[in-house]
């Protein structure tokens, strides 16, 4: 088990040789290192505690030898590895069930003036509002993960991670990257910079005639 925590960038999008578009998120590591080694002798379970700029987190392991003072790199991570991405979901504020919850709401038709309101929330017995119901609320701003996403490339130089689709949380955000063990098979990207360096070859051709 491979794992980081990483800083959220923006969205952005590959291509493949045969000309595929594959959406990704761009993750950064700038620095990230070991800080405690707890052990199941003295801890009574195992894990590691990594440091991100002012952030600790705690990874749970079964296995490894991790040391205080390590440092973990983008470089440990191989394209189609699969990871899960856990970080805190974007804030939305103060919303109402139809967008909190997915309610349908009443009818849009004439006699329903609230078609975006709750409806009853109790009944005679237990004469009190019974605790866990689905009401409007604080939303967002919680732990979230996407599980499966996949590695699709690495730029050790950079300090940078390209994983498929979305992740939670917004820009600059913190993330925690665990993989699963699971490998899958990624097309070919193209290699922009050898593309780029034809067509400087090209245009210095053109203008040297």
């Amino acid at each position: 088990m491979t794992f980081i925590l990483a800083r959220k960038l923006n969205m952005t999008q590959l291509f493949t040789d045969d000309g595929k578009v594959v959406p990704v998120t761009v993750l950064e590591v700038p620095e990230c290192k070991v800080t405690m080694v707890r052990t199941t002798e003295k801890d009574k379970y195992q894990a590691v505690q990594v440091v991100f700029g002012k952030n600790k987190r705690e990874f749970r392991i079964t296995a490894g030898d991790y040391q205080v003072g390590q440092e973990l790199t983008v470089g440990d991570f191989t394209p189609g590895e699969v990871i899960n991405v856990t970080g805190i979901s974007k804030g939305r504020g103060f919303a109402g069930a139809v967008k909190r919850h997915g309610f349908h709401g009443a009818p849009a038709t004439h006699g329903h003036d609230h078609p975006r309101a709750v409806g009853s929330i109790g009944q005679r017995f237990p004469q009190h509002v019974r605790p866990g119901l689905r009401m409007a609320g604080h939303m967002g701003a919680a732990k979230a993960s996407v599980k499966n996403s996949v590695i699709v490339a690495v730029e050790p130089g950079k300090k940078l991670l390209f994983v498929k689709g979305g992740v939670p949380g917004a820009p600059q955000g913190l993330l925690k990257i665990v993989t699963t063990g699971k490998i899958k098979q990624m097309p070919k990207l193209a290699d922009y910079k050898k593309e780029e360096a034809k067509v400087e070859a090209a245009e210095a051709k053109e203008a040297a005639k």
